[in-house]
Order: structure tokens, then C-alpha cells, then sequence
């Protein structure tokens, strides 16, 4: 699949060399510049060990969006969401652990069916502003730490209101026409990546905007998603556009409250 190979799958199996380094790294530097675990606000680490396998082992959610179905590799709220506010608030060494929650989507959505060969990822962008003021783009950095390869099709087109606060009726109105394609996509078949899914509005209108350019959104990925009930039903088993009769139900638990 173009795009959807994560590097790391490719390493050899065995002692993970790499990782054992980053570890003693990490201890070491927490001597010098004490930090709190973002989920738990233990001493030592960005994202502490006991708080880092919370996020290992939770269970992948499915809900839909837009007409396509989105898999997120966790629900949002306590650990998760504390992790994920640090990461858009400046703490970008929680990217590398964060990434496993894509992974872990992205595994369950193509264990659905919904990865077709020859889909490409493609990160919804942070606003303009929003990009200013951090200076870099948190769902890019997760999909960097996570060795995916993704295509720059999307752009922010306006600006729009805060969202917080706003009724879910508001907040689609909101974001509808907030993105543009960088240019036609003539077919190219995308999955959607975004970092957390609430109302689901912002992939609505990334999966518009890739429609009217001609491309063809199969599904969405994501690190966390809001249990919601949904009035569009996430697809059948076999009900892709792209390749009938592809996937089944496997491992990922449906987000209906």
C-alpha cells in the first residue's frame, strides 16, 4: 500500500537496540530537566511506564463520519486526553508513545477492510494559526515517530471560530469549507488522519474536500475518539467503494454511546 507502510515494521526481529538506547537516554535526561507524566503526573517522564501500557492496551474504537468509517486506537478521556492536550500544548516528546494509539488505528482499519492497496494517508493540517503558534503540526509529528509516509493533499482553506462551546450543529457549520485540496487527485484513494474525532465535523469536511477534488475517502484514522451515538451507520463488511467484497469484522469495539 503506497503510504501506509509504517518503517518500523520492517526492523529485524530481536533486541531493539534503538529503543533500549532511547530508554536510557530519556532516564537520563529526566535528572537533569524533571518532568511530569502528562497522563498521570508521576515525577521522571514525559509519559511514565505504567501510563505508556495503559495506551498499549487499549481497544481500538470504530464509529463513522462523513460516509466513511473512522478508527480511533483509543477513546478519548482520562490518560488519553490529558496526553494528547500536552502534545498539542508544546510537549512534543509525547509524539513517539502517542504514535502507537495511530498504529494501533490504523492496524484495526486495515483488519476491517478499510486500507484498500494503494491508499494513501493523508494528515488533516492544523489551522494556520494554530500552526504559528505552536510551530509545528502534532498529527504530522505523531505520523513522523510512527514511520508512516503520508501525502500533503489537504490545506487550510479559511479560518473559523473556537470551536469550544459551540453545539454540535454550530460546530459543523463551523468547519464547512475550512479545507481545500492542493490540487486535483483524480482518483487517489486516501485515509484520512486526524488526532482526536469529536463531533467528527473537522473529517467531514477533510473527506468533502478530497471528494471534490476528485479523490476517493475510504476511512479515517485517528489517536482518540469521542464516544458518540452517530446517525450514519459505520459501513458493512464489505461495503467499500473502492474494493467490494474487501474486509471483515476484526478487533475493534463500535463507539455508539
Amino acid at each position: 500500500m503506497r503510504g501506509v507502510c509504517p518503517s518500523r515494521a520492517g526492523q529485524a526481529r530481536g533486541v531493539d537496540v534503538r529503543g533500549i538506547v532511547r530508554e536510557a537516554l530519556l532516564d537520563a535526561l529526566a535528572l537533569v530537566l524533571p518532568v511530569a507524566c502528562a497522563g498521570c503526573g508521576a515525577d521522571g517522564r514525559e509519559l511514565c511506564d505504567a501510563c505508556r501500557g495503559r495506551l498499549r492496551e487499549a481497544v481500538p474504537a470504530r464509529t463513522a463520519v462523513g460516509g466513511i468509517p473512522v478508527f480511533a486506537g483509543a477513546p478519548y478521556g482520562g490518560r488519553v486526553q490529558r496526553a494528547v492536550l500536552a502534545l498539542k500544548d508544546g510537549r512534543t516528546g509525547l509524539a513517539a508513545p502517542l504514535a502507537d494509539l495511530l498504529v494501533a488505528a490504523l492496524a484495526s482499519a486495515s483488519a476491517h477492510g478499510a486500507v484498500p492497496p494503494g491508499a494513501e494517508l493523508c494528515a488533516v493540517p492544523s489551522t494556520r494559526a494554530a500552526l504559528r503558534r505552536r510551530g509545528y503540526d502534532p498529527v504530522r509529528l505523531v505520523l513522523a515517530r510512527a514511520g508512516l509516509r503520508h501525502a500533503r493533499l489537504l490545506r487550510p482553506a479559511r479560518a473559523h471560530r473556537v470551536q469550544k462551546g459551540l453545539a454540535r450543529a454550530e460546530r459543523i457549520a463551523n468547519l464547512r469549507g475550512v479545507h481545500r485540496a492542493r490540487g486535483p487527485l483524480d482518483g487517489r484513494v486516501v485515509v484520512l488522519v486526524d488526532d482526536v474525532v469529536t463531533t467528527g465535523a473537522t473529517l467531514a469536511d477533510a473527506a468533502r474536500a478530497i471528494r471534490e477534488a476528485g479523490g476517493v475517502p475510504v476511512a479515517a484514522v485517528a489517536l482518540a475518539a469521542t464516544p458518540r451515538r452517530s446517525a450514519t451507520p459505520a459501513r458493512k463488511p464489505g461495503d467499500n467503494p473502492v474494493a467490494p467484497g474487501y474486509g471483515g469484522p476484526k478487533g475493534a469495539k463500535e463507539t455508539t454511546a
